[in-house]
């Protein structure tokens, strides 16, 4: 009886092996030659609005809060959380931002509860003021 012989399937990979480390060489070898693109930003053109003067929350280590109007002089109004609501809908102009301005020792939930009255008041723009790092 004769015997069989299977075919044994494989894939020699040393040319393929081969054809990888000579780009690899190659891209090795240009790459310190190729200009990183350069990239055009848009330019902005000046505006004639002049910017509006924010109202200012500010709220104390203590907890007190106070309403400062930039655009009206700037003198502090004292306010309590529930009352803050009106009192942004009775001093805030038309489309004139609102700048929450908290001491670091304050409790993130005050300032998430200010921001949340804000809403309640449908004031739209929002900010939070923070001193740059030196």
């Amino acid at each position: 009886m004769p015997r069989v012989r299977k075919q044994v399937a494989s894939i020699n990979v040393v040319p393929l092996i081969d054809v990888m480390l000579v780009l690899l060489v190659v891209f090795m070898i240009t790459a310190p030659f190729i200009n990183p693109g350069q990239v055009e930003l848009p330019s902005v053109g000046k505006t004639t609005a002049t910017p509006s003067q924010p109202l200012e929350v500010m709220i104390r280590a203590n907890g007190d809060m106070a309403l400062r109007d930039r655009a009206r002089g700037g003198e502090e109004v004292s306010v309590t959380s529930a009352s803050l609501a009106f009192e942004v809908k009775r001093m805030l102009k038309e489309n004139q931002p609102v700048v929450i301005s908290a001491d670091k020792s304050v409790r993130y939930e005050e300032v998430m509860n200010a921001m949340s009255a804000l809403q309640a008041a449908q004031v739209s723009r929002i900010g939070l003021l923070a001193k740059p790092a030196r």
